[in-house]
């Protein structure tokens, strides 16, 4: 039989080369494999080294910490006072981005603020979700008094697998340099970048108020997304929230850890899993609302596959699609975001494809152990009142 016009013959047809998959997660950073450490200390002719070298990356692989122990809690926010006299004083300048997530405050130094100022923040954070601090000196401090302000909101986590600045682990860094493409590799092989969720959520006890703050940022793109799972929770009917209560969900690190091997990077402390409540209630607010995220929750348990992958699927893209409850963080120079990560997710975008180099840090205080309180058939807002 002659061949078909168009068919191609076996011996010009590519090998094909099948990228490596981890279930869900969805791997943004490139790691230790790319980081070129000359470049980012010195540039070169066409590229600038960064801004702050104090903060690049660094992975040792010697470096093993043991299992997370459990800590009791303080939820700094109780004692706040509810009219944020050292948030909101005369002159101090506040802009809503949406109507239930995101607030930007100009006028605030955050640096100075007294431990009672400390717990307006903590409050802020947990009824706006997302706060945006311009004009902050909080990158130019030693790296130990910006850890020491960020224990005050909880035990300072050590994420097992990131890169941290030399004699630091618990800043979390956020680098892309200026050759790192990981950002094209992604795409190569998934059709967007964003991947929504709350950090470390595998952990027994993942973070509460959490500060990330900008040392380089290309000039258009790298925006951070916010989405508001206590809204999104709400947005549900009263049935449909009702059957959610009672239900747990076992979130990973495993897969996070086996992306890190195939990079290169380290496994600082073994991966572990935890069962958490679908609905979590905020200590402070009272506010219930979704803890899944499709980075890191698994299955549904005493679900079966099908039964857990539908129900899962159906809250991922009710939290994904919910443009009216999300908020988009612009970079800009010497931003600070605090927001609380028991209540919202998040995504970075990698959406630039310019070479220009983006850093940050990130400080994560643990907070308390995910609970859930009893289905109250009506909703709960960021002030603790009945909607």
């Amino acid at each position: 039989m002659a061949p078909i016009a168009t068919q191609t013959p076996l011996s010009q047809v590519e090998a094909v080369v099948v990228p490596e998959h981890f279930g869900n997660y969805k791997e943004q950073a490139a790691g230790a494999k790319t980081f070129n450490k000359k470049l980012e200390e010195e540039g070169d002719v066409d590229r600038p080294r960064a801004n702050y070298i104090n903060y690049l990356p660094e992975w040792d692989p010697d470096v093993k910490y043991p299992p997370l122990e459990s800590f009791e809690h303080t939820e700094h926010a109780l004692d706040a006072d509810k009219t944020f006299p050292s948030l909101f004083a005369e002159g101090v300048k506040r802009e809503d981005l949406t109507a239930t997530i995101g607030t930007v405050i100009e006028g605030v130094q955050l640096s100075i603020l007294s431990n009672a100022g400390k717990d307006e923040l903590a409050l802020l954070a947990a009824q706006r979700k997302v706060l945006v601090f311009r004009d902050q000196d909080f990158a130019d401090l030693p790296i130990e008094q910006a850890l020491q302000y960020g224990a005050y909101f909880g035990r300072l986590h050590i994420h097992p697998t990131s890169g941290a600045p030399k004699g630091h682990p618990e800043i979390h860094v956020v680098h892309r340099g200026t050759d790192d493409r990981s950002g094209e590799i992604l795409l190569e092989t998934r059709t967007s970048t964003v991947a929504w969720h709350g950090d470390v959520t595998y952990e027994k006890q993942p973070p509460g108020t959490t500060f990330l703050y900008i040392l380089d940022t290309p000039t258009t793109g790298g925006d951070t997304l916010f989405v508001d799972q206590a809204e999104a929770y709400n947005r549900l009917s009263p049935a449909f929230r009702e059957r959610l209560h009672g239900l747990k969900a076992v979130h990973s690190g495993i897969e996070q850890a086996d992306s890190a091997k195939s990079r290169d990077s380290i496994i600082r402390r073994e991966p572990v899993t935890s069962v958490h409540p679908l609905i979590r209630t905020h200590p402070a607010t009272g506010e219930k609302a979704l803890f899944v995220n499709p980075q890191f929750t698994r299955h549904i348990v005493g679900y079966k596959k099908e039964e857990s992958d539908a129900l899962l699927k159906f809250l991922y893209d009710h939290i994904a699609f919910g443009a009216d409850f999300q908020a988009r963080v612009k970079w800009a120079k010497n931003s600070v975001v605090v927001w609380d990560n028991r209540v919202t997710g998040h995504s970075a975008t990698l959406d630039w494809a310019t070479g220009q180099r983006r850093h940050l840090a990130r400080i994560t205080p643990q907070a308390e152990a995910p609970y859930e309180t009893p289905y109250e058939g009506k909703e709960v807002n960021g002030n603790g009142v009945h909607a």
